[in-house]
């Protein structure tokens, strides 16, 4: 519809599989976007697409993409571009974590969290900007809670965080100029299937209710790709006895 905020924009999501990505995909398909969904699992991405076709009538592309491979990300936006004619939002969202401690783990896990959490965004990023400066684009970090303070149990992926939050917002200073909106969006613990691969997910591990749910995340990043002249910094989301402790 022609009063849709983000209608005749195009938007990728990175990790748009499952939990924020799939929930961030719904919201900007809602608010009127084309939505290209990358990730590596296609069967899957597939399925998402039908869904954000049926229910908001989105036009959609399924973009089959493993962000650790720099071919691999710098095609995604080359084939969303020729798609859909133009890119208006990157969403990096694409990450994973690991437990371990800094001595138990091992060299290959550690590349790999890196791989993902750091270099994927970087390729990404690289890719989109001028992209999104064609466009007046807004480019879109999911960052962590784990990016702001210390993370005793997972030292490594907040490290990765702390990166992602302190290379969005220097890319900020270095586009803004440009006409670039960048923005950090940064979730405590979210309800999803994140980190079942290497123990209990947050989805297992917290009840309804309990912490953030990803479509909360979602409507943050949706607002913030539904800027067109300034700039949100940056977005905290946290369940709001986060701080009772302290």
């Amino acid at each position: 519809m022609a009063d849709d905020p983000l209608d005749g924009k195009t938007a990728l999501v990175t990790g748009a599989s499952s939990g924020i990505g799939e929930a961030t995909a719904h919201a900007l398909a809602r608010d009127g976007a084309r939505v290209a969904l990358a990730a590596r699992r296609e069967k899957v991405l597939n399925e998402v697409a039908n869904d954000l076709e049926r229910e908001w009538d989105a036009e959609t592309l399924v973009v089959p993409t493993n962000v650790r491979d720099e071919d691999s990300v710098e095609g995604t936006v080359e084939t969303v571009v020729s798609e859909f004619g133009q890119l208006d939002v990157l969403v990096n969202n694409a990450g994973l974590a690991r437990g371990e401690s800094v001595e138990d783990m091992r060299t290959e896990q550690y590349e790999t969290m890196m791989e993902t959490n750091v270099d994927g965004v970087f390729y990404a990023t690289r890719a989109a900007i001028p992209h999104l400066r064609e466009t007046g684009g807004n480019l879109v970090f999911v960052g962590s809670f784990a990016g702001q303070y210390p993370r005793p149990f997972n030292p490594i992926y907040a490290a990765s965080k702390w990166w992602v939050r302190g290379f969005a917002h220097s890319v900020e200073g270095n586009v803004g100029a440009d006409g670039v909106a960048v923005t950090v969006v940064n979730p405590s613990e979210v309800r999803t299937d994140f980190g079942a691969a290497y123990g209990e997910s947050f989805a297992e591990r917290f009840d309804e209710g309990e912490v953030t749910e990803p479509e909360e995340v979602a409507e943050a990043i949706a607002f913030a790709a539904k800027q067109e002249k300034s700039t949100v910094s940056e977005l905290d989301i946290y369940r709001r006895d986060k701080f009772s402790g302290f």
